[in-house]
Formats: structure tokens, sequence, C-alpha cells
């Protein structure tokens, strides 16, 4: 009898391993990222402002994934758009992960930074390269951090409509997508058992209440998006843009034909989307030890705007990365990820809304996920019949 006890033993401790090797983790960091100093906001290609204060902070947010072999990192930074080679520097710092499974999106407020280098007229350019290198290591340690912190957990995911004066569509009212995506991580044991790790919304809209008239540093609407998510359920939130090209923006219209254009605006639309984030995703299913799937593919593609192969060519981070020698024709990187029930594609730029419909459509999965600014950042992504046909779009 002790022999059979003997020899159980190892094999008891071999499945423990086992299984403990396959379980569904998750683990959430957060950098602060907000300047020291002030620095020019561009909000897009054009003269940036000059601004005159900093209105809430400004964050890296990482979200770490991982079953059994596979290990994937959702990032977001709170940034106009993340270029690939920008993102390329912070994989290289990563430990532990592939770098093709390494997500960056950016959340695209038009009062945060810019990560392009947009030169003027003289060849000039405000991006500030010294804070652009140290947002490249804050990213690098905000997922490092993520990983050090992985614990086991169970999954919730949902995709709804969210109600409310949130977005619309600034050239044709109506022409936008509704749907919210929700992902959230549950720790099932330790002192936060049964409570959110990280809560992810996927929400097609353009932070742009402020813009860069408002003369602030600010994350816009992610910022009080944030503060709700987490003051209600706990853990980190993240936000993850989706489809808001040509143009989706924040619905901060007023009675009489102006906008809200102030922080207390954000603050509502932010504190709104949140509440239905959470109210979209309290009623789905909890997923025990979810299955999770990464797959990339690098595509080439022409550029045919004159004024995209302007911007690439004058671009001082873009030329000096070494990684782009022409202008005509450009790569970037797609994921695909299955988590648990729902389906993510990360988008290179803003996509038009018709565009996220139809990607939406052909996703096998009923809670489609579209990641958009993620892993580059090329501006609009326009149908072939679209491009080069409204005068709306040629800018």
């Amino acid at each position: 009898m002790k022999m059979k006890l003997l020899t159980l033993v190892p094999f008891l401790l071999i499945l423990a391993l086992n299984i403990n090797a396959q379980t569904f983790k998750a683990g959430a960091a957060m950098r602060d990222i907000t300047p020291k100093h002030l620095i020019p906001i561009s909000g897009g290609m054009g003269t940036p402002e000059t601004p005159t204060g900093i209105k809430g902070k400004l964050t890296v947010r990482a979200f770490v994934l991982e079953k059994g072999s596979t290990r994937i990192a959702i990032v977001n930074i709170d940034n106009l758009g993340w270029p690939a080679y920008l993102g390329d520097r912070s994989r290289k710092l990563i430990k532990g992960i592939s770098p093709e499974n390494v997500l960056i999106g950016a959340t695209h407020a038009h009062s945060a930074l810019d990560a392009y280098g947009f030169t003027d007229e003289k060849g000039n350019t405000a991006a500030d390269l010294k804070y652009l290198n140290w947002c490249v290591t804050q990213i690098a340690d905000a997922v490092n951090e993520a990983v050090a912190k992985l614990e086991p957990a169970s999954l919730k995911t949902a995709v709804g409509e969210a109600k409310g004066k949130i977005a619309y569509n600034y050239y044709a009212e109506k022409l936008y997508d509704p749907r919210c995506g929700i992902i959230q991580a549950i720790a099932t044991s330790g002192k936060n058992k049964e409570k959110p790790i990280v809560t992810l919304v996927n929400y097609a809209i353009h932070p742009e209440i402020l813009g860069t008239a408002r003369k602030l540093i600010s994350p816009d609407l992610c910022g009080p998006l944030y503060d709700r998510i987490e003051s209600k359920v706990g853990g980190m939130a993240i936000f993850m843009n989706s489809a808001q090209g040509g143009m989706v923006t924040a619905d901060n219209r007023l009675e009489n034909g102006k906008e809200a254009n102030d922080w207390d605006e954000c603050i509502r639309i932010g504190n709104l989307l949140a509440d239905e984030a959470l109210r979209i995703v309290e009623s789905a299913p909890v997923q025990e030890n979810p299955d999770i799937y990464c797959a990339s593919k690098v595509i080439r593609f022409p550029v045919d705007s004159k004024i995209m192969q302007d911007v690439l060519q004058h671009s001082v981070i873009a030329t000096n990365s070494g990684s782009i020698n022409k202008f005509d024709t450009i790569s970037t990187r797609l994921n695909l990820l299955n988590i648990g029930k729902a389906q993510i594609l990360t988008i290179p730029g803003e996509a038009l809304p018709n565009i996220g419909f139809y990607v939406k459509r052909k996703m096998k999965s009923d809670q489609p996920f579209l990641f958009g600014l993620t892993n580059d950042a090329f501006g609009y992504m326009l149908t072939r019949e679209d491009f080069s046909s409204f005068d709306r779009y040629n800018y």
C-alpha cells in the first residue's frame, strides 16, 4: 500500500502542475505618462497648439492574458496615435511575450500628444522626442509588470448597444456603430476573489471633446471613463477604440447648435459610456478557464495619398527609425484574437463605420470586436469606392 502511495504522489504532482499550466490567467498594470512640462498638441496634421495646462492624467494601460504556452498583451496609450516604429521598440523590451502577440493601440484623444512627428512648412516638429522615448520604456514596464501579476481568472465577455447621448457621425448623424464590447477578467482566488482584474471597453468614438482649442493636455473622455469603472467595480479599466473614422465623434451637441467643449462634458460622456459598458457585461455568463488564441500577419499595401506620402517622408521619427525607405508602400501587422467567446481583429488606423460593420459580419463570432488604431496609426481607411470620391474626406 505504501509503495502504491509513493508511486501515486509524483503522478499527482505532475498532474497538478499540468493543470496549473493550462489555467487561464490575467494581469494588469498602468503607468502615469503625464508630461512634467507642457508639450504642444496637434490633434492631427496642422499647426500644433501650445497648451496652457493639464486636465486629468495620461496613462499607459496593459492587460496580459495567458493560457498554457499562449501569452498575449493588449496595451493602450493616451495619445493621438502610436506608430509601429515606436511600438516595435517597446516590444524589444518586453520579456516573455512574442513581439507579434503584443498589441499596442491608442485612445486617439486629440488633446493628447503627437507621436507622429508631423513637421511644419519649415521642416520643424513639435513632437518631444525625449518624452516619446520615455513612453516607449513605460509601455514595456507596464507590460512586464502585468506579466509579473498574472493570476488565475475567469472571464466575462459581451457585446451590446450602448444607449444614450454618447457618439454620432458628424458627417451622417445615424451612420455609426452603437455597439460596445466588453472583456472582463475576474480573479478566482486571493484577496480579490470574484472581483475584476481588468475591464476592457471597445467602442468607436473620437475623444475630442476638448480637442486642441481648449489648449489643455488631457485624456479627454477616457480619463473619466477609467475613473468611473474603477470606482464602481475595482481593478483596472482599459479603452480600445474601434471603427471611428469619417467621422464618429463624441455627441457633445447642444440645443443651440453649439457644442459643449469642457471637462464637465468629458465627465458626462465618459461616465455614461462606463455605466453602459458595466450594464452590458453585468449579466454575461462567467466563462471558466476559457481558451485564448492569437494569430498575426504582416501585410503590405500601397500609399496612394500624396499627403500621407509627404507625412511619412518628412516625419523625423519615422525617417530616424530606419524602418521606412520608400513611401509609396508600407507594411503593418494585423492580429486576430479569440478570447473566450469574443473574437478581435485589429485595424492599423481609423476604419469608417461601413468597413467596421462589414468586417464584423464576416467574423466567426456573435461577439465581434475591432481594435482600431492598433499596431499602427494610418488615419482614415476607406472603401475603394469612397476613396477620392467625397470632398468630406479630402483632408
